[in-house]
């Protein structure tokens, strides 16, 4: 882990995770591993996530939404949105937080402002944590295996089986977008050190160009390079 992954003064190291499903547990192995302390909640109580922590092991620890939000240096969002939420605003304010959430009328209903093309959902999630530093991330990385499995290994997480070391020529690459460089230079940082390059694709208001049925989604299974996903961003096109 690096001292600053937002590349200010303060040393970043604890990443709070709302959210305790395939994709919240996922990312915590990996952040763990990746040497962060991790703390996590879910929509319950601490106490259901025993197990989980158990597994995480010493450096994950379980608590109330808010708590996580208020002891967590950055944070990351792995439920999708929904306008009734109420999310910890005021211990999120000045904190970058990740949105991992990908809009699915088929199971978000419908949002007419997203629907149009006037707002993003990650756009309609930052007026929920107006003080936040909200970043679209790992939204395109699978957190669960590889289906049909081809070969030892597939059925791994992508977000594990795709990671490659700093400049392997396999090494793939993951979007992110928002609307403050500060959180784009953290989201690289812990990308880099996860496995991952990274390509900008900012301001929020751009990151429809990675939401599901565009060329760069239809890609993103078993990973693109920096290149290949660049172009595959700017292929995509709204439906009129």
């Amino acid at each position: 882990m690096t001292d600053d992954p937002s590349g200010g003064a303060a040393a970043v190291h604890t990443l709070g995770i709302l959210g305790a499903g395939q994709a919240g547990s996922t990312l915590a192995r990996a952040a763990i591993a990746a040497g962060y302390d991790v703390v996590i909640a879910n929509s319950r109580a601490p106490q259901t996530l025993a197990d989980l922590v158990r597994q995480l092991g010493p450096r994950a620890r379980a608590a109330w939404a808010a708590d996580a939000a208020a002891v967590a240096d950055f944070a990351f969002l792995a439920f999708p949105y929904r306008p009734e939420h109420t999310l910890p605003a005021d211990e999120l304010a000045g904190k970058v937080v990740l949105d991992n959430n990908n809009y699915m009328p088929q199971r978000d209903g419908i949002f007419p402002a997203v629907i149009s093309g006037r707002r993003t959902v990650h756009e309609l999630r930052q007026d929920q944590l107006p003080g936040a530093k909200l970043a679209k991330a790992f939204s395109h990385v699978q957190f669960h295996g590889r289906v049909p499995v081809r070969v030892a290994g597939d059925e791994l997480p992508a977000l594990v089986r795709l990671a490659r070391p700093a400049g392997a020529p396999d090494r793939t690459a993951l979007v992110v977008s928002s609307d403050h460089p500060e959180a784009v230079a953290l989201v690289t940082r812990f990308y880099d050190e996860l496995g991952f390059d990274t390509v900008d694709n900012s301001p929020l208001r751009e990151s429809w160009r990675s939401a599901p049925g565009t060329p760069m989604w239809q890609q993103s299974f078993d990973g693109q390079t920096r290149g290949e996903l660049v172009r595959n961003l700017e292929r995509a096109g709204r439906a009129r």
